[in-house]
């Protein structure tokens, strides 16, 4: 966000602004002990720094494998990201997973899928449990201190941001609108000794390829305080540079130095044209230019004075962090393989863009304030559909790629052994009717945030309903993606509900009186098809047409505006999930033994069927219990508030990869829909009056508060 004067997000560290250098000095200068203190300050909580917060949970052990496996529990990973290249860094100081030169290439540190497949440590000699972690408050530079016995010393890993450098739109790969920040593409790594001595070491050993190729270090004309080595193919070259004289032997880059109190060093893996620092001074600089960066990022947001706003807070910076900025893409997830099942095969890549979280990244980040990445997303959406007509698919590659075959990694031993380990995601070739709806709906949703409708838009919408109603009455693979027979799925037919709707609505805001009248009747009929062939005895809606199973995704039957929440078969379709389809209060997303998915094995609850629960419950005014669902569903979360896919209700592990931006899309609704009547239940205190039920309107209009807009949009309710 440029000034006036042309400051950038981040401002330049050699015109900090007072107060705002005052703070950040703050945060990352390490407490000083008082004289004659035996040991420092103790370190920052993670309680201490979300006061007035639930508390993450540290994950127990498995019920499913042994407490002494050497790969660390999914949720003890912390995220590092500069919105081109993402990273995992293990409790022990590891960072054990980055692809490069973007997040969805091979790795070259995939430790976290085979011990043997390359890994980067920074971290004191002979200890593997740090004292504590934290993300230094509103950035993505996480923090670890370590008590060492002989001292205290603490880390601080980012992925470097830098102001905007490229001059030419031909040598940049961004087509989104050039902001005033970029990725330096450097790993920093940085330490400091606050008490004692201790011993540090730093073990860089790549593996390219996924593991298959190791390089040969050598050398640069620095001597021995840079090094580089390229992947066998030459066409990635990593450069370390460190004031720790670095040795070499073969494949591994080697340290280690002894630290006493007030000694610093650093460590900077570098693959770009941006020169790493050379000294620790200059390191700290730009450690500092990048927690500024993202600090102002997050004061962009509009986030409510709330208990649970640092859960919202951090959710956002990793849907940020999982946004490729290059194209305004969000990538689904970091990670590829952590299974869904211990040791199980439900293992799939995650690091491409799927079309259905759409309408859910417009939600959050409009209703947060985040209109330049929504828009931004909203552009990569649209490339998408005006490309590939009606065909669009449900995932693509965060760069647009249609293509992503699927492969196995029969070389790779896999998470705790999980089998196989896949690259490529083989459900871009699947039909799968609901994409036409999340089209719409994401249309409709950026028409309310513009107040306009554009000849563009409206050319895509018209493509994308008649796609919708030439398809509605085909089965398809449904939302879970299963790997079974195609079936009549309710919520597939409840999104093209949503694209005949959707486009009846921007009809008559582009006053087509033709047109809005026939999809209007097109949707009144799929409407009708799906009452009449989707209800069980009780008046339940089930997965499909042909069974009485539930599902989870019919929570999005009262979010999407179906029915109204007060309708009895809405409010008998939520509490029979809530009550037939959980463990321990948790959500499945449907149970396995009635589902032909084509894969074998359990799984474990899907997190964001929980949080949707939430914002269900809160719809049809289970106000109490929908906030109960909710503190438990946060208090799941990792110690840095992060999310996998799924998470067992029997130990609270994560599983499933990691972290995934359609769970923390899901909990900023759930979470906001609990703020929502904890903001009318205080407005009511506050006026003398009894909490009392909210009035539902039998024909309601679209959540406009979701995008911000308490205020109604004129032209934007369904008629009589």
């Amino acid at each position: 966000m440029a000034t006036q004067d042309g400051d950038t997000l981040g401002p330049r560290l050699s015109e900090p602004r007072p107060a705002e250098a005052a703070t950040l000095q703050a945060t990352l200068a390490p407490a000083e002990p008082a004289a004659g203190d035996p040991m420092p300050a103790a370190p920052m909580t993670h309680q201490s720094v979300h006061e007035d917060t639930l508390p993450g949970t540290r994950a127990g052990p498995d019920a499913h494998g042994p407490a002494s496996s050497p790969y660390p529990p999914i949720a003890d990973y912390a995220f590092l990201s500069d919105c081109e290249v993402t990273a995992l860094v293990a409790p022990s100081g590891s960072v054990e997973w980055m692809c490069l030169p973007r997040l969805d290439c091979p790795s070259v540190f995939g430790a976290m899928l085979d011990r043997d497949a390359g890994r980067f440590k920074f971290a004191p000699d002979n200890v593997n449990e740090p004292a504590d972690r934290r993300y230094l408050p509103g950035t993505m530079v996480v923090e670890t201190s370590w008590d060492c016995g002989s001292g205290w010393i603490v880390v601080r890993d980012c992925l470097l941001m830098g102001p905007w450098r490229h001059q030419h739109p031909g040598r940049s790969s961004h087509i989104r609108p050039p902001t005033d920040y970029d990725a330096e593409h450097t790993l920093l790594r940085t330490v400091r000794c606050v008490h004692g001595s201790a011993q540090i070491v730093l073990d860089c050993e790549p593996v390219f390829d996924y593991g298959q190729a190791r390089g040969t270090w050598r050398h640069t004309e620095h001597g021995y305080y840079q090094a580089s080595v390229s992947s066998p193919d030459g066409g990635l070259t990593l450069t370390l540079t460190s004031d720790i004289r670095i040795g070499l032997e073969g494949p591994s880059a080697r340290s280690r130095t002894l630290l006493r109190e007030g000694d610093t060093r650093f460590c900077a893996l570098s693959w770009g044209s941006v020169p790493p620092p050379e000294t620790y001074e200059e390191a700290y600089r730009r450690l500092v230019w990048t927690a500024h960066h993202w600090q102002h990022w997050l004061a962009r947001g509009n986030f409510p004075d709330h208990r649970w706003r640092s859960y919202l807070a951090r959710s956002a910076l990793t849907l940020k962090g999982l946004t490729f900025a290059p194209t305004g893409a969000i990538a689904a997830a970091a990670t590829t393989s952590l299974p869904e099942t211990p040791h199980g095969e439900r293992n799939w890549d995650y690091r491409y863009s799927w079309i259905r979280d759409a309408t859910f990244a417009l939600w959050g980040l409009f209703t947060l304030g985040y209109d330049w990445e929504a828009s931004d997303y909203f552009a990569f959406l649209t490339d998408m559909v005006e490309r590939d007509g009606g065909d669009v698919q449900i995932v693509y590659g965060i760069d647009g790629e249609k293509e992503l075959p699927e492969h196995t990694l029969k070389h790779l031993h896999g998470y705790q052994g999980a089998q196989p380990v896949r690259i490529g995601n083989e459900a871009f070739a699947q039909q799968q009717n609901d994409v036409w709806g999340v089209v719409l709906d994401s249309l409709y949703l950026h028409t309310k945030s513009r107040d306009r409708l554009d000849e563009r838009v409206w050319q895509m919408a018209k493509q994308q309903v008649e796609h919708a109603l030439a398809h509605w009455r085909e089965p398809d693979r449904g939302i879970w993606e299963i790997r079974g027979a195609p079936k009549h799925f309710t919520s597939s037919k409840m999104m093209c509900w949503v694209a005949a709707d959707r486009g009846a609505r921007l009809a008559r805001i582009r006053e087509d009186p033709d047109a809005a009248r026939r999809w209007q009747l097109a949707a009144d009929e799929i409407h009708a098809d799906i009452c009449a062939n989707a209800l069980d005895d009780r008046g339940v809606f089930c997965q499909h047409y042909e069974t009485t199973a539930l599902d989870a995704s019919l929570l999005l039957m009262p979010l999407l505006r179906f029915l109204p929440p007060d309708d009895p078969r809405i409010r008998a379709t939520v509490l029979a999930i809530a009550d037939e389809l959980t463990v321990d209060g948790l959500v499945l997303r449907y149970r396995v033994s009635e589902t032909d998915d084509g894969v074998a094995g359990a799984e474990g609850t899907f997190t964001i069927c929980s949080f949707w629960l939430v914002s269900a419950l809160a719809e049809i005014g289970e106000h109490h219990r929908a906030r109960d669902l909710c503190e438990k569903v946060l208090s799941d979360g990792s110690p840095l508030l992060l999310y996998a896919e799924e998470i067992d209700a029997r130990s609270g592990r994560h599983l499933g990869n990691f972290p995934q931006a359609f769970t923390h899309l899901a909990l900023i609704n759930a979470v906001m829909h609990v703020i929502e009547h904890d903001e009318e239940e205080a407005r009511l205190a506050l006026a003398g009056a009894s909490e009392r039920p909210r009035r539902q309107n039998s024909n309601p209009r679209p959540r406009t508060e979701w995008l911000g807009l308490r205020a109604p949009v004129e032209g934007y309710d369904r008629p009589d």
